[in-house]
């Protein structure tokens, strides 16, 4: 009995942690604008606008974000922000964040695409938002699509 009650307390704890855990329902993210600031063949910095809607009934705030971008199947920028700002509840906020990219190599990948004849080539943009609240842990996101070529 004495080796059961642990194994019980725990189960017990955990199930009431369950009970207090807010319902959460994931963030949308999507780019609203892409500026580059400057940039030379080997290295562009550019300025990406996000747009970040809680549709949740709390405000979400949220500490960091990290983002990848690939085009066409292949690793092209990443940046990350570090810069703390709130969501309010069933709203949304815009924020700015420096992606670097190699141009270059971007340039060359979509010259192959334009070689085999496709109308478009497929990005990819992933990334993980870091959340400030208990029980929420980092909520992974995705967008995908494709950018015409002609």
């Amino acid at each position: 009995m004495q080796k059961r009650l642990p194994v019980l307390a725990l189960a017990f704890s955990l199930a009431a942690c369950s009970l207090f855990a807010p319902k959460f329902t994931k963030p949308n993210l999507s780019v609203v604008s892409i500026e580059m600031l400057h940039g030379n063949l080997l290295q562009q910095n550019f300025q990406v606008k996000f747009r970040i809607q809680n549709p949740n009934d709390r405000a979400l705030p949220v500490k960091g974000l990290h983002a990848d971008l690939s085009v066409g199947g292949e690793a092209f920028a990443s940046g990350a922000t570090q810069k703390a700002f709130v969501v309010p509840a069933f709203g949304d906020s815009e924020f700015d964040m420096m992606i670097t990219a190699n141009m270059a190599l971007g340039l060359l990948k979509l010259a192959n695409n334009l070689d085999k004849q496709s109308d478009s080539v497929a990005y990819d943009l992933t990334g993980i938002v870091t959340i400030d609240l208990p029980f929420v842990g980092d909520v992974p996101f995705h967008q995908d699509g494709s950018f015409s070529l002609k």
